[in-house]
Order: C-alpha cells, then sequence, then structure tokens
C-alpha cells in the first residue's frame, strides 16, 4: 500500500495574507509546496490529502490542488475550531485555532493508510521522503518515524528561530523533543561563545506514521483538553503534534525511529530569506536534482 503524504495547509491563508501571495522560490514560479509534492511522488507516496480551512477550500482547490491533477490523487480534510472528541466544545473566548495536532487529528477520516505529516511551507528535499516510504513499508503498529535536520542547516542570518532539539538513543530511537526558542546563527558553531555546536537534530515537522496513530493521538488531544490550565477561562494554548509525539514517547506508548535528513532545510521565516531560498532551489535545477518546470 502506498503511503499518503499529509500536509498541514490550515494556516497558509493566515500566514501569506491570502493564497496568492504564496512565495514563489522556482525557476518557473514554484512553491516550497510543489517541491515537497513532487518529491512525495518520485519516492512512491500514492495520495496527498491537504489539511485546510473551510473558508480558503474553493480557491485552495483552484491554485494548489489542481495543478496536481493526474499526478496524485488528491484529497482534502477541513481543520475547524469546533472538531473535537466527544464531550468538548469550543469555549466561547476561544480565537486561536487548536494547533498542528489538532490540525492532524482533524485528517482521521481520509487517511487510512500508513502517512506522513509536514508542513505546507517547507522544503526538506528527496532524501528526507525517500526515508520516510523506507520507514512506512516496513513499519510495525505502534511505531513512527522522525526525520530531522542538522540544527546548522535550519538557521536564518536575518533573525532568531525556535527549534524542536531531538534527544536521540544510542541506537536510533527518538527520546524527547524539547523547544528551544530564539537561537540565533551566531550562538551556533565551535569555539567559545557558542551555545549549540550546530550538529543537533531538530525536528522540522516531518514526521512517518501508521493509521493507528489517529487514536493515540486522540488520547493526547482529551488529555490536553482536560487540563485545566488549558481549558480555563482565556486560555489559548495549542496542541502542538511534537509535544503529542513526545508524550506519548514519555509514557511508552510510541516508538519513534529517527532519522537525520542528508539535505538541508529551507523556510522562509523572515522576508529576507526568501533570495537564500530562491539561489539554493536554483543551484538544485543546475544539479539535475529537479526540472525547471515541476508541474
Amino acid at each position: 500500500m502506498k503511503p499518503t503524504l499529509l500536509v498541514l495547509a490550515a494556516g497558509m491563508g493566515s500566514r501569506f495574507g491570502g493564497l496568492k501571495q504564496i512565495a514563489p522560490v522556482g525557476p518557473s514560479g514554484e512553491t516550497l509546496l510543489d517541491y515537497s509534492v513532487f518529491d512525495a511522488i518520485r519516492a512512491g507516496f500514492g495520495r496527498v490529502v491537504f489539511v485546510i480551512r473551510r473558508d480558503f477550500e474553493e480557491v485552495f482547490r483552484a491554485q494548489v490542488g489542481a495543478k496536481y491533477d493526474g499526478r496524485i490523487d488528491v484529497g482534502y480534510a477541513f481543520q475547524a475550531m469546533d472538531d473535537l472528541p466527544p464531550g468538548f466544545g469550543v469555549p466561547s473566548w476561544r480565537a486561536k485555532p487548536w494547533g498542528t495536532g489538532h490540525a492532524t487529528w482533524c485528517a482521521r477520516g481520509e487517511v487510512r493508510e500508513p502517512f506522513a505529516v509536514i508542513n505546507a511551507d517547507d522544503f526538506y528535499g528527496a532524501d528526507a521522503f525517500r526515508k520516510l516510504t523506507g520507514f512506512l513499508t516496513a513499519a510495525s503498529e505502534g511505531e513512527a518515524a522522525l526525520v530531522g535536520f542538522k540544527l546548522s542547516r535550519t538557521l536564518s542570518e536575518n533573525g532568531t528561530v525556535s527549534r524542536g532539539m531531538c534527544e536521540v538513543s544510542a541506537d536510533g530511537w527518538l527520546r524527547d523533543v524539547v523547544e528551544h526558542t530564539k537561537i540565533a546563527a551566531a550562538e551556533v558553531g565551535r569555539g567559545e561563545g557558542k551555545k549549540y555546536s550546530g550538529d543537533e537534530t531538530v525536528s522540522m515537522n516531518c514526521w512517518g506514521f501508521l493509521p493507528g496513530f489517529f487514536d493515540a493521538l486522540e488520547g493526547r488531544l482529551t488529555a490536553f483538553l482536560r487540563r485545566d490550565e488549558t481549558y480555563a477561562e482565556g486560555s489559548q494554548d495549542e496542541f502542538y503534534l511534537p509535544a503529542a509525539v513526545a508524550a506519548l514517547v514519555g509514557r511508552g506508548g510510541l516508538r519513534v525511529r529517527a532519522f537525520t535528513a542528508d539535505s538541508d532545510w529551507f523556510g522562509i521565516t523572515y522576508p529576507a530569506d526568501k533570495p537564500g531560498v530562491v539561489a539554493a532551489i536554483r543551484e538544485l535545477v543546475t544539479r539535475g536534482e529537479y526540472p525547471g518546470v515541476l508541474f
């Protein structure tokens, strides 16, 4: 059974100020998402499911989903504030979406095969998808995968970043993911005054799961909603996928194989990051790793 690529895209409308402003980075106007779908197809994925919001479904289908017709089966799941486990409702004060863990859980009715989860606006590289396909075709129930990246390959020269630092056992299994915030490029490297070596493995939300993960994720979502400090009046806490995975690992409910990608991660954290991303993509095309026109 070919795996499915689950793309978390419900935040695209707000982050980019409208889908028309998704940044083109490829030589023919390709977006970072286009490269992920292209890499997934050639790695052996058979379907892509986009988690989006209902309010921009029509424009997303027309501007994004339609370009993949005939190349891969396309499906949609919808993140809605009121899509919650039985017994829970949306508090009157809640304004923010419930987070990436909730977005993933909202796809439970659309995904019935092994699947990967990625962000819509990140570049992970062909090696990440090959590693996910290899894992998902041989994984056992109760196992999952993380494809991480070396910290030094995920920084921005234009500002600080937040990264989930991965603690990995000697035999390659994830022990924990701990969020580090405000990491500056100047803090990374060798020598005096450096806080990080740059060789640390960090999570960029690139995961592989089996369908049974949805039940485990629902258990963590229910626990999140039951916490007094979360469901208390005024709270805008989010249910993040890495935190849910780390909690399952810590309780012995999930084993996560940790891989490190042999490639750079690209993303546009700050507007000034775009020229560097464009240049990096151009270099990959020049080396023949991608065609000049993807779709």
